[in-house]
C-alpha cells in the first residue's frame, strides 16, 4: 500500500510539475518587469485598443472587443504586483501599483472622450453586461492568471498570454466606466469599477501563488530589519486590498445564489394559462430580499398569491419579500422598453423554431414555382398567389402553431366548394396537415 502511495505521488508530481520547460528566473523576472511600466509604445498601445474596445462596445460587436483585448498591455503591471509580493520586491510592488493607477486613469479618460462625441449612446448588452459582476468573473480572473504566470514562466511563448487576456477581460470593464462617466450613469461606472478591480486582484493573487510555488529567490536586505519592514508593508497592503475583496466575493456569491432561486421559483411557480410574467426584477442587499413581478392578463386572486408566497420558503433560506403588478397597479408600473425586452427574450429563445421556419420557406419557394402550371390549368381565374409558413399565436396562452398559407387572388369569387376542394388539392401536393387559404 505504501509504494502504490509512492508511485502515485511520484506519477502526479512527474505529470503536473510546472518546473519542466521552465525558463530561467531571472529570465522570468526580467520579462515581467518588462511589460509592468506603461510608456511609449505600450501606452500608445493601450489607447489604441481603447478606442477599439469602446467602438466595439458602442456598436456591440463581440469580435471588435475581442480584437482590442488581444492588443491590450493591461495583464503586464498585474503581474509585476504579484510577482513583487512573491519575492518582497516592494518598489516593483509600488511600481505595478503606480503603473496599474496610470493605465486604468489613461483608459477611462480615453473611452469617456469617445463616448463623449459618439453619436451613439444606447448601452449594448456588451457594454451592460460589463456593469454587474458575479462569481463566475472572480473564477475567470484568478484561473486566467494561474494560466498567464504559467504561461508566462515557460522557455517558449505559446498563445495563452493572449487567451487569457480575452478570458479575464480587463479592457472592457474600463471603458464601460468611460461610459458611466460620460453618460452621468454613476452605477455603471462604479460597478465596471468594481469588476476591473475583481479581475485586477484575483490575477495578481494567482501570480503570487505561482511565483512562491516555484520558489523564486527573495530579494535580500542589507539587514534584517529592512527585510522584516518590507514584508510587514507588503502583507499590510494586501491584507487591507484583499480584505474587502473577500467579503465582495462572498457577497456576489450570495446574490448569484439568491438570483438563480429566484428565476427558478418565478419559472416553476408563476404558470397560469391567461396570465403572463412582463417583467422581473430582483432586489438583494443586506437589509432585504424581494423580487418583484409585473403581469399582464387575467388578474391573479388574493389566494393564488398567498400561495404563491407561502412556497417561497423552500427556495429563499432568507426571508423574502414578493410584490406582484397587476391590473391597474400593472398598467402604471408598465415601462414598454422593458416590454419590448421581454418579447425580444421569447422571440430569442424561439431562435431555433424560427430557423425551422426560414427552412421551410426555402423549401416551399421552389415548390411554388413547381405548381404553378398545376394551379393555372386548375384554376384558370387564379391571378396571382403566394405560399408562406407562419406561426400563429394562441391569445389565451404561450403556444403557436405552424401554419402552411396560400394566398391567392382570383379574377372572381371562388365558391365554398372550391376552395374546400383547393385546401385538399394543396394539402396532398405540399404533404402538410395544417393549411389555410386567404383569399384576396
Amino acid at each position: 500500500m505504501r509504494k502504490l502511495i509512492v508511485l502515485l505521488k511520484r506519477f502526479i508530481s512527474d505529470r503536473f510539475s510546472l518546473h519542466e520547460d521552465a525558463a530561467e528566473e531571472g529570465e522570468i523576472v526580467d520579462s515581467i518587469k518588462k511589460n509592468v511600466s506603461f510608456k511609449g509604445v505600450n501606452l500608445w498601445t493601450l489607447i489604441f485598443a481603447i478606442f477599439i474596445a469602446s467602438i466595439g462596445l458602442n456598436v456591440n460587436s463581440t469580435a471588435v472587443i475581442i480584437g482590442a483585448m488581444l492588443i491590450s498591455p493591461l495583464m503586464g503591471p498585474i503581474m509585476g504586483m504579484g510577482l513583487g509580493i512573491g519575492i518582497n520586491d516592494l518598489e516593483l510592488f509600488k511600481k505595478g501599483i503606480k503603473n496599474l493607477l496610470i493605465a486604468a486613469t489613461i483608459s477611462i479618460a480615453t473611452s469617456s472622450l469617445y463616448f463623449a462625441i459618439t453619436p451613439l449612446h444606447e448601452a449594448s448588452s456588451e457594454l451592460l453586461a460589463r456593469t454587474t459582476p458575479t462569481i463566475w468573473d472572480v473564477f475567470i480572473a484568478f484561473i486566467g492568471g494561474l494560466a498567464g504566470i504559467v504561461a508566462g514562466t515557460r522557455k517558449e511563448k505559446t498563445n495563452v498570454i493572449p487567451g487569457v487576456a480575452i478570458a479575464t477581460a480587463l479592457m472592457p470593464p474600463l471603458c464601460t466606466a468611460g461610459y458611466g462617466l460620460a453618460s452621468g450613469q454613476w452605477l455603471y461606472f462604479l460597478g465596471a469599477l468594481y469588476l476591473f478591480f475583481i479581475n485586477s486582484l484575483f490575477i495578481c493573487l494567482s501570480t503570487f501563488l505561482v511565483v512562491k510555488h516555484l520558489h523564486f529567490k527573495k530579494i535580500e536586505f542589507p539587514s534584517r530589519e529592512n527585510e522584516k519592514r518590507v514584508s510587514r508593508i507588503i502583507l499590510l497592503t494586501v491584507t487591507i486590498t484583499l480584505l474587502p475583496s473577500i467579503y465582495l466575493a462572498y457577497r456576489i456569491v450570495q446574490q448569484s445564489i439568491f438570483e438563480t432561486n429566484a428565476k427558478r421559483f418565478i419559472q416553476r411557480e408563476f404558470r397560469f394559462p391567461r396570465t403572463q410574467v412582463v417583467t422581473k426584477n430582483f432586489f438583494f442587499d443586506r437589509k432585504r430580499q424581494s423580487i418583484e413581478v409585473l403581469l399582464i392578463g387575467e388578474i391573479l386572486p388574493d389566494n393564488i398569491l398567498d400561495t404563491l408566497r407561502s412556497k417561497m420558503p423552500a427556495y429563499f433560506k432568507n426571508k423574502t419579500s414578493l410584490v406582484v403588478h397587476q391590473g391597474l397597479d400593472a398598467k402604471q408600473n408598465i415601462d414598454l422598453s422593458e416590454i419590448k425586452a421581454s418579447v425580444l427574450e421569447q422571440v430569442y429563445a424561439s431562435g431555433r423554431q424560427k430557423d425551422t421556419f426560414q427552412n421551410k420557406n426555402d423549401t416551399l419557394i421552389p415548390q411554388q414555382l413547381l405548381i404553378k402550371k398545376e394551379l393555372s390549368a386548375l384554376y384558370p381565374a387564379l391571378k396571382e398567389y403566394a405560399i408562406t409558413q407562419a406561426p400563429f399565436l394562441n391569445m389565451d396562452s404561450t403556444n403557436s402553431d405552424t401554419v402552411t398559407l396560400l394566398i391567392a387572388r382570383f379574377n372572381k369569387p371562388l365558391p365554398r366548394a372550391e376552395q374546400e376542394r383547393l385546401q385538399a388539392w394543396m394539402k396532398q401536393r405540399l404533404h402538410t396537415d395544417s393549411i389555410r387559404i386567404i383569399l384576396e
